[in-house]
């Protein structure tokens, strides 16, 4: 950045109000309001507070396992013939992905102010995966709502929360995915806002949460620098992340975004085609304006009603995106990309085979993007993407895709035998 430009890491840090650009803000009914100014006023002593720092980076260590591994993939790079490729291994996190980390800051914010009870949201299942096994470390009660389509493609997450004590509650409202759940655990705080903290999933939702969550996630990307530097002698030229909400994409961006040097990526779900219903791209498709909570790009009809999303991946499958990218988007600091159902896909079976890394669905995007990106790349660059989590969630997902895709192959090779 030249002398003359404001940091955007302190224009995030620094929102009282929660605004970035034109995005964000706090658009709730007024029975909601006392909660999130408690929680606004929690968080931002808590993140100045060396106390708070030293118990964070403690649980962080001894119960998540920070650092997680930054990891060169050494033959996919020989292979593509193009960029050195590294990954960041957010799957090696307890719970298998990113979501530990902002739940463990979350949890100790919600023990400062006295909290017992926690809702949460979750898609794919790894927030509500994460949220259930801080409660239960912390011995706190938990409610985590997942849409019905979720609950059923998402049935090991479903055991584990289950497991861990967590009370899962299936919502049948609406398309049954994350959305879903989202406007499920606002109505249960609406009911219940004395005794509850909403533990949130994502760099989403009303002020403070987009900041709040990118504050507890950044700890991603300052891993990636450090380790970065070691490894390669330099920074990232290009780092890579999927965009659902927003919160891994922030976590790996926020260190770099006063570097204009690296080049920062973010890739929705692009599902099955452009039409409505079928893709999951908000910044790329969508529209500004203000749903749950807060301003931002969503997916909307003509007539302004929230659209139906897509996505193979439950965690990519939402209408919004953090106003926080929205803003990073129109200022040309992140730019945007799509891959396709089949593209993820492919990028978890070649990342598997190439390199004995199984990632999640929602991840395989970012890969999916990284592997074309690095082929027209010459030799010294350096593409890191983040593997925000690993896959085994999703066994029954790509299980059944290359299943098929086996018997077909067989099939085909009897009619040839022929």
């Amino acid at each position: 950045m030249t002398a003359t430009q404001t940091s955007f890491r302190a224009n995030i840090l620094n929102s009282a109000e929660g605004f970035f650009g034109p995005y964000g803000g706090c658009y709730v009914p007024e029975v909601l309001l006392p909660g999130l100014q408690e929680i606004a006023s929690a968080f931002e002593t808590a993140k100045d507070d060396p106390d708070f720092a030293t118990e964070l980076q403690a649980v962080l260590r001894e119960f998540a396992g920070r650092p997680t591994a930054f990891t060169p993939l050494p033959r996919l790079s020989a292979e593509i013939g193009g960029a050195r490729l590294f990954l960041k291994n957010e799957g090696l996190n307890h719970t298998g992905a990113h979501k530990i980390t902002h739940c463990i800051g979350q949890i100790l914010l919600a023990r400062r102010l006295g909290k017992r009870r926690i809702i949460a949201e979750t898609g794919a299942g790894q927030h509500g995966y994460a949220t259930a096994a801080v409660c239960a470390r912390f011995g706190l009660d938990c409610t985590v709502y997942m849409g019905r389509k979720d609950y059923e493609r998402q049935r090991p997450n479903v055991f584990w929360m289950e497991l861990l004590g967590a009370r899962v509650v299936p919502v049948d409202e609406g398309s049954q995915t994350l959305n879903d759940a989202v406007i499920a655990a606002f109505k249960d705080w609406v009911a219940h806002p004395e005794e509850t903290y909403y533990l949130l999933g994502s760099a989403v939702g009303p002020h403070p949460y987009p900041a709040m969550n990118t504050f507890f996630q950044k700890v991603v990307g300052e891993e990636i620098r450090r380790q970065c530097l070691a490894e390669t002698g330099r920074l990232p030229d290009y780092c890579v992340a999927c965009v659902g909400g927003g919160s891994n994409a922030m976590g790996m961006f926020f260190d770099f975004l006063d570097d204009d040097d690296v080049t920062l990526i973010g890739v929705e779900a692009g599902g099955k085609g452009t039409a409505a219903g079928q893709h999951a791209a908000k910044v790329l498709h969508g529209e500004a304006g203000i749903f749950e909570g807060y301003h931002s790009y969503f997916l909307q009809d003509g007539s302004g009603n929230i659209a139906s999303t897509h996505s193979v991946s439950a965690g990519l499958d939402y209408c919004g995106v953090s106003p926080i990218l929205a803003w990073l988007a129109d200022a040309g600091r992140v730019q945007f990309a799509v891959a396709s159902d089949a593209e993820a896909l492919a990028a978890v079976q070649r990342l598997a085979q190439t390199e004995g890394i199984i990632p999640a669905l929602e991840s395989a995007h970012a890969f999916a993007h990284a592997f074309r990106l690095a082929a027209e790349l010459p030799p010294e660059a350096v593409v890191v993407t983040n593997a925000s989590g690993r896959g085994e969630k999703d066994l029954f997902i790509t299980m059944r895709h290359f299943q098929e895709e086996s018997l077909l192959k067989y099939a085909a090779g009897l009619l040839n035998m022929k």
